[in-house]
């Protein structure tokens, strides 16, 4: 077995990262470096929202907790069913708050909280185009936002340094083996 199909290739120890932090973090760039550094699958938590919830935040409305259960589970679906499938993925997902990470929560499960100060997070959103998410809902998030507990499978990674350094501290920290590059 070559050591790329070694690194894609799970089994039983199947890990699935679930990279959270409010909108603006840096989640998204970084959990995309990170599956590529692995050779692991990637999905995007936000393209898993319904329709509503979607038009609801381009309006500015945070959402609620009954907005957000619904596709915490289909986040959840995923995530199972890379584990039961015994292959290895990333996943960005809010999980603000304890109560959605116990959803997401499993086995092999470990969240990436990629944190920030607000006003760099907030001048970062106002920098991208294309996203659905307001800056005005930043404060909300922030409201709402509950850091993982010592109790809960996690690192924590500052988002004030580039997308590169800031991946490459996640495949240290939890030991992971990049594939090979050549």
């Amino acid at each position: 077995m070559t050591a790329a199909a070694e690194a894609t290739t799970a089994g039983p120890d199947a890990r699935v990262l679930v990279v959270m932090g409010v909108s603006g973090s840096g989640k998204s760039t970084v959990a995309a470096m990170v599956a590529e550094q692995l050779g692991w699958a990637f999905a995007e938590g936000d393209a898993m929202h319904p329709a509503a919830n979607v038009a609801k935040m381009q309006a500015g409305t945070p959402l609620t907790d009954e907005d957000r259960w619904p596709w915490l589970e289909v986040v959840a679906d995923w995530i199972r069913g890379h584990l039961d499938a015994g292959t290895n993925g990333v996943v960005t997902c809010s999980a603000l708050k304890r109560s959605y990470r116990d959803v997401l929560r499993a086995p092999g499960v470990v969240f990436v909280h990629v944190a920030g100060d607000g006003a760099l997070i907030e001048e970062r959103m106002s920098q991208r185009s294309g996203h659905f998410m307001p800056t005005s809902l930043l404060r909300s998030q922030l409201a709402t936002l509950e850091v993982p507990e010592p109790d809960e499978a996690h690192l924590t990674i500052a988002a004030d340094r580039t997308p590169e350094q800031e991946s490459a501290e996640v495949v240290e920290r939890l030991g992971l083996v990049p594939i090979p590059r050549g």
